[in-house]
């Protein structure tokens, strides 16, 4: 009896499914959804080579020192970074000494207690201390930003789509709107205190082009310090920054795969040895 019965329930939601699925494409068929400025204007990031893609990619550290440089210089002032240790930038080829002088001379100070008296305070970073966040809380930062609240970096090429890609993208993408869009959507203009990015989502982000010009930083090495340059350096530094362990997983995955191609033919051949004196 209860066979039947199971078996009458599975064919129920069997048929409801079904008839979701032809009345679902019949809905749309009739009426299609209505298309959007967002659909058509919407940009996918344009590819972007680093020397960290791929399987067996690693850091250039000249650029990930570019990309901190650029980091430190322009986006420091409202993302933070609290992920990552002053300390990590050895991984990137600092030394002891530049690393302690670049934590003393951060811009902001680092939440502390005052010894004598017990009450909140502020010193200088060291080496051991977090990247200090920009602002002391959410609703400050969205005071200074037009109630937008500035992400943190430190994860960021890990949390969109095409990671490096679109950070560069983004970085590069800031432009006025096109008249097409205005003309077939007029009401997706873009609002005060927001900018047009066909590479943004929505395609408006309140945050203003922070790469304005060529020469914005000036790198010590001597690259010329174009725009698509500083944005290429900081989505690199970004990769470093969500994935510092990246080249030592490379290697891992390397050394995983040669031992499996050996291990594959060992127990091949030893397939072959056992079974050798059978005949088919």
């Amino acid at each position: 009896m209860v066979r039947p019965i199971g078996a009458l329930v599975g064919l129920g939601f069997a048929f409801v499914l079904l008839f979701s699925l032809v009345v679902g494409a019949v809905n749309f068929i009739k009426e299609p959804p209505a298309a959007t400025a967002e659909h058509e204007f919407h940009l996918h990031p344009k590819p972007l080579a680093l020397a960290s893609n791929g399987p067996l990619g690693r850091f250039d550290r000249q650029q990930l020192q570019r990309g901190f440089q650029v980091y430190k210089e322009v986006c420091a002032a409202c993302h933070s970074l609290k992920y990552v240790s002053f300390r990590d930038l050895h991984e990137i080829g600092f030394t002891e000494a530049e690393v302690k002088a670049i934590a003393k001379q951060w811009a902001i100070e680092v939440p502390s207690v005052n010894p004598d008296t017990g009450e909140p305070a502020t010193r200088k970073a060291e080496a051991a201390d977090k990247f200090p966040t920009p602002y002391p809380n959410e609703v400050a930062a969205r005071a200074a930003n037009n109630n937008a609240l500035p992400p943190d970096l430190s994860l960021m090429t890990k949390a969109r789509h095409d990671g490096a890609a679109y950070v560069h993208s983004l970085l590069t993408g800031y432009q006025d709107q096109p008249a097409e869009l205005l003309k077939k959507f007029p009401d997706s203009k873009t609002g005060t205190g927001l900018h047009y990015n066909p590479y943004f989502a929505n395609l408006n982000i309140a945050m203003p082009p922070p790469l304005v010009a060529d020469g914005q930083v000036t790198y010590a090495d001597g690259t010329p310090a174009t725009v698509d340059q500083m944005a290429q350096d900081v989505s690199a530094f970004l990769v470093w920054t969500a994935e510092p362990k990246l080249e030592s997983r490379h290697r891992t995955g390397v050394a995983v795969v040669i031992f499996l191609l050996i291990a594959t033919g060992l127990a091949f051949m030893a397939y072959r040895n056992v079974w050798s004196g059978i005949k088919h």
